[in-house]
């Protein structure tokens, strides 16, 4: 049976246990330094401890090393991922092709979404190198993961949820062209999320400060099983800078849908264990900007949120009635006092408030201003969803059978886990009749079943043993905890340790010129790519080379498809390409728009005079 994985993000270590209670199977966390989120490192001795708590459950720990490298990082990145390694991390995730000329432990390698897998070519040159597995780029439809899937082998990871990045993964350079925080060196200042002006070349304006590359968030739960039949393997949840309420409910969110459909399909789950939590999860409820499928079943309008780049959360419904402290919502949602909601003005500003007392039907937010009959209400903090998160009991727990059995001249008590993992204790046989056979038969059942705040829960019992055999209740108590210390260690001995051994090839890359985005920062990765056969190799972005007039993005998002300026769309609006954006510091960008590839570029320009 194939074995589907469910991976979650984690900021820290309390959301990576977070995680691994609500469901996950895997969870994937940055290390001290070389990871895309710079912001959510992590000590080793964290990891040590994540490593330990997740083998419990047989759930896999990736760190993300994924930054591209500067040669004097490379000696400290090659000690990181041996300490890894050693501590028993299951895979690194890395960007940076110099880290293959490293002799590297054989620990598997999984190639970031930042390595802009797009292609096929692309995808198989990965997978002849040594990558175990290719995380896909987000832009991809059904039908290209379809494609990919029939031409190669290699395991298929796919983001399911979160954020998106309005460049490809690891192509984007408008950061580092404006400020020298590059992206791909983990330290992104999200100039995508800030406001833009568009005009054409007479300088006429066609839509005037907008977040015009603002995108609203990944939600791909209505498709999981049409991914699943494309080819991939691993669901993966986006949100390392996240909070821990966010990891709980995203994760139950998808480990509920998950689990909805892996009984009747030839797939089983990736790790051990049944989580159950005492909350009804809801993706509305914590950050989002709104949710898009994005382009898994092709181009539609619904990716964008030129309005704001914040999270509006949940629709409540419209404003039927005003008062003079009060408003009245036309909804069935029930707000509490201290809910955050928000709002767009007249001006398509987002505004928002607390609510300071609700008296049903009325509610009084803390500031009235700009609320109107029809505006449309919704909630981004929901305090009483948020309690309950914090408060909420999930436990995990490993189904187990018992069998007590007569063995010779000793009474022996096995135990066997939903994984197939056994342990046995025996003690010397008791010689004593037992007066209430019944009794101590139920009594014998009820002791075993209490297993506490063990990892495991007792689903079988079986008794093989003379009804008539009296057995002290301390004798089996003390069988009970020596039996699952004994299937504990059993479980640490039968974890599944997946290793790679890579040796190096000349298997040819795909192109035989890489210019700047090929992200080649250090001599490591020059020469990995000679040896694959490059003849012409620019440096990286990040090495300070001069930005005027380069592509600085390559993105899915058309404006003009978006603003309805698209000549396929019965275009109506008169103005002149090209066409440019314009941010709030008078920094000019062209766009350029390949119809062909249906994806939009920016190049960096000059001040506006």
């Amino acid at each position: 049976m194939e074995k589907i994985e469910l991976l979650a993000p984690a900021r820290n270590l309390e959301c990576a246990i977070a995680a691994i209670k609500c469901g996950a199977d895997a969870v994937y966390i940055g290390a001290q330094r070389f990871s895309a989120r710079k912001s959510a490192a992590n000590t080793l001795e964290d990891i040590a401890a994540l490593v330990l708590y997740a083998h419990k459950y047989w759930a896999k720990v990736y760190v993300t090393i994924n930054t591209i490298l500067t040669d004097a990082e490379l000696a400290d990145a090659h000690n990181l991922i041996k300490e890894l390694y050693a501590i028993g991390t299951d895979a690194v995730i890395i960007q940076d092709m110099g880290l293959l000329e490293l002799d590297l432990p054989p620990i598997p390698l999984f190639a970031s979404t930042q390595c802009n897998n797009v292609t096929i070519e692309k995808i198989q040159f990965l997978e002849k190198v040594g990558f175990s597995r290719v995380i896909l780029a987000r832009e991809l439809s059904l039908d290209q993961i379809k494609e990919i899937r029939a031409h190669t082998t290699i395991k298929l990871e796919s983001f399911v949820h979160g954020a998106l990045c309005v460049s490809y993964s690891g192509q984007c350079y408008l950061s580092c062209a404006i400020g020298g925080r590059s992206g791909n060196r983990g330290q992104c200042a999200q100039p995508c999320r800030k406001m833009y002006s568009l005009i054409d070349a007479t300088g006429k304006e066609l839509a005037a400060k907008k977040h015009l590359l603002s995108l609203k968030d990944y939600n791909a739960s209505d498709y999981l099983e049409e991914l699943l039949a494309a080819g991939i393997t691993s669901f993966k949840i986006e949100g390392r800078l996240k909070d821990v309420g966010y990891t709980k409910n995203i994760v139950r969110y998808y480990r509920e849908k998950i689990d909805g459909f892996l009984d009747n399909k030839h797939y089983k789950k990736a790790s051990s264990g049944t989580s159950q939590a005492n909350f009804v999860p809801a993706p509305s409820k914590t950050f989002n900007r709104g949710y898009t499928d994005y382009f898994l079943k092709g181009r539609t309008t619904a990716i964008h949120s030129p309005d704001t780049p914040k999270s509006i959360g949940e629709y409540i419904g419209k404003v039927c009635d005003l008062r003079r402290n009060s408003i009245i919502i036309d909804s069935d949602k029930k707000l509490h006092n201290g809910d955050g909601i928000c709002f767009f003005d007249d001006n398509g500003q987002l505004g928002g408030t607390l609510i300071t007392r609700v008296e049903d039907p009325q509610v009084m937010p803390q500031s009235m201003s700009d609320i109107k009959i029809g505006t449309a209400i919704y909630r981004n903090a929901d305090i009483e969803f948020e309690n309950i998160l914090k408060s909420a009991k999930i436990e995990r727990k490993i189904n187990v059978s018992f069998t007590l059995k007569e063995k010779d001249t000793q009474l022996q008590l096995s135990v066997i886990d939903e994984d197939g993992t056994e342990a046995a204790y025996a003690i010397e046989m008791p010689v004593s009749v037992a007066q209430n056979p019944q009794v101590i038969q139920q009594k014998i059942k009820e002791q075993l079943q209490k297993l506490g705040d063990t990892i495991f829960r007792a689903t079988e019992i079986d008794l093989g043993i003379d009804p008539r055999t009296f057995i002290p209740i301390s004798a089996i108590n003390e069988m009970r905890r020596q039996v699952i210390s004994q299937l504990i260690l059993a479980r640490e001995t039968a974890y599944p340790v997946i290793t790679e051994q890579r040796k190096p090839n000349n298997v040819p890359y795909p192109e035989k010129s890489l210019d700047y985005r090929g992200n080649v920062f250090n001599e490591s990765a020059n020469t990995f790519y000679i040896r694959h056969g490059v003849e012409q190799i620019d440096p990286a972005a990040e090495t300070g080379i001069p930005m005027a007039g380069k592509r600085v993005m390559t993105t899915k998002l058309c404006l003009k498809y978006q603003l309805g300026l698209c000549s396929k769309q019965g275009n109506k609006v008169n103005y002149e390409e090209p066409l440019f954006l314009v941010d709030e510091m008078k920094k000019k960008y062209q766009l350029h728009f390949n119809c062909e590839r249906c994806e939009m570029e920016l190049y960096f320009s000059e001040r506006v005079q």
